[in-house]
Order: C-alpha cells, then structure tokens, then sequence
C-alpha cells in the first residue's frame, strides 16, 4: 500500500513538473516513461512485476482522445512477428492513418525477437524469455484500463507468429475477445515444417528452443494447450478471420527480385490455414478464411488483410 501511495506521488509530482507520469497498478505494473512521438501515437515503458524487467509498448490513441474523458473506448491489440519488434506495425503498415477516425485505442505491445505468446515453460531460458501472456493479458491490460481509457471490448489482430498468438489468446482466455485475425500464422505447432522453424528461431535468437512450450515430447500437452489446432472448442464466440497464402510464389504485391526459396513455407502455412478453417467448420464455428493463391510471407499481403478485415473488426467492437 505505501509502494502504491509512493508511486501515485511521484506520478503527481511528475503532471505538475511536466516529466513522464507513472501510474501504479493493481500487481505493481505501472507505466514509468511515456514518449509522445505525435498527436496520437506514443511510446509506453511499462515495468513488469512478471518478468522483473521494463518493456515498451506503443499505442495509438484515438481521434478525440484524453486521460480525462468520462467515456472509454474499445480496443485493439496488434501482436508483431518474430525477427521483429512492437514498432512493426506503424513501421510497416498505414495503419496510423488508417485508423485516424476510428474510435478506437490501438495497443501494440513488446514479445521478445521469438515473438511466442506464452508464458514461457521455463522463463529464463533465454534472452527473449519471459511470461508474455501474463504482461500483456493481465499487465498491459491493467495499464490501459486504469489509465488510458480502455472499455471492455477487445479485439486482437496478429502475422506470422502474432497471428498464431491472437488465436492462442482468444482460446485460452474465452470471452476476452470478441474478434480474432490471424495472417500468415502458424496455427498448427506440430506440423513437422513448421515446428522445425520455431525451434530454430528460438535457437538463433540465443534462447533454449525447450524452454518456449517445454520439449514437444515430454510436454506434448503444454504444446497442445497452446496450439491453436488443438484450441478449436474455445474459440466459439469469437468473430474470427484467417488468411495465408497457399503457394508462396510470388504475387501481385511482391517487387521483382524479392523472393527466395524459404517462401515456400507460406505455402505449409496456408495448408494448416485451411485444416484450422474445416476443422472450425466441423464444430459448427463460423469464420472467414481467405486464402489466396500467390503471395509471399510480408508485410503488403497483411497491410492488404488489414484494410480488408478493418470493416468487420470495428463493427464487432462497436465501432463501426
């Protein structure tokens, strides 16, 4: 209590000297520096009590936006990939200006180079270690609530490894989004092709490739608890999209020169795309599955998806 008294002071003292305020939190999660990089868009360094450690998080706010307002407004988490960071998304996309008149507060948090949205199995196994379920599911979501004006409608959007993360924590946690899209996901962890290329960016990026899920022999169910494959009976309730390519050939949107044989794995991609739509379709879940034929692994296929999934995303968090 006087940790929380301590940190509520020092946010004061902060407002009145123009500093960076800090904001306690129900577990001690608070936000110790806030950089505005323009009139909606800033930067988040948020402590974590779960790791032990400060992570960034960046956020646009919407058109209208203030700490004050007697109103809340909905929310949309976008999950980046691996090999990248939380600044992907307004690095890569126009999603800035696409949301310039939505009501709409966009959160785009920190997950480490692996990009694996998990608690892991074993935290410290590496650089890239950490409980991100935790921080960004309770922590994050603390932070927002208390002290950005978040409502209670959430909605998440991921590529790549974040796609696989949005199904993840859309099943794990029934009820906490209405809308879930995954582009380009790996949406099934035990796919040979696939899960090979997990353990190697995990073992690239310096961290220990058993330390994510556990050894995918031993804690096969651990493995399993976060596959979304296995996860299809708790995403009932969900809005729910998923797209991929299905050859990873080149498409409309790659320049000349720009593809490599690696590509193909769009290709395995879809395929486990198209399993996780029947298997949906099986339990009576409804979802959008758009698969397209040519394209690669990048950002201009899922800046497509987004501006063609924005429509239905706002009406679900009644904001469209």
């Amino acid at each position: 209590m006087r940790l929380r008294r301590a940190v509520l002071v020092l946010g004061l003292l902060a407002a009145v000297l123009g500093a960076a305020p800090a904001y306690a939190d129900d577990d001690g999660a608070a936000v110790v520096a806030e950089r505005w990089l323009g009139e909606r868009e800033v930067d988040l360094t948020v402590h974590s009590p779960a790791n032990g450690r400060d992570l960034p998080v960046r956020l646009l706010v919407p058109p209208g936006w203030s700490r004050t307002a007697d109103r809340t407004w909905p929310v949309l988490y976008l999950l980046h990939g691996g090999n990248d960071d939380y600044t992907s998304w307004t690095r890569e996309t126009d999603v800035e200006q696409l949301s310039a008149g939505a009501p709409v507060l966009i959160v785009m948090p920190e997950a480490g180079r692996n990009a694996n949205y998990a608690d892991w199995y074993r935290p410290d196994g590496g650089p890239n270690g950490g409980l991100w379920e935790t921080f960004h599911l309770t922590e994050v979501w603390q932070v927002l609530r208390d002290n950005y004006r978040a409502g209670t409608a959430r909605a998440v959007v991921g590529i790549s490894s974040g796609g696989t993360g949005a199904i993840t924590y859309a099943a794990r946690r029934p009820g906490t989004f209405r809308y879930a899209a995954a582009y380009s996901a790996p949406v099934n962890l035990f796919d040979p092709v696939l899960q090979a290329i997990l353990l190697k960016t995990v073992a690239d990026n310096g961290d220990d490739p058993h330390a994510v899920w556990g050894s995918p022999l031993w804690q096969a169910s651990n493995w399993r608890r976060h596959n979304p494959l296995d996860l299809v009976p708790d995403l009932r309730g969900t809005t729910l999209h998923l797209s991929s390519g299905t050859t990873g050939l080149p498409g409309d949107l790659d320049p000349n020169g720009s593809w490599s044989l690696l590509q193909f794995g769009e290709a395995v991609i879809g395929a486990n795309t198209a399993r996780l739509g029947l298997r949906l379709s099986l339990a009576g879940i409804p979802a959008t599955v758009h698969l397209y034929p040519n394209g690669t692994h990048s950002w201009p296929y899922w800046q497509r998806e987004l501006h063609t999934t924005w429509p239905a995303l706002l009406r679900s968090l009644g904001a469209g």
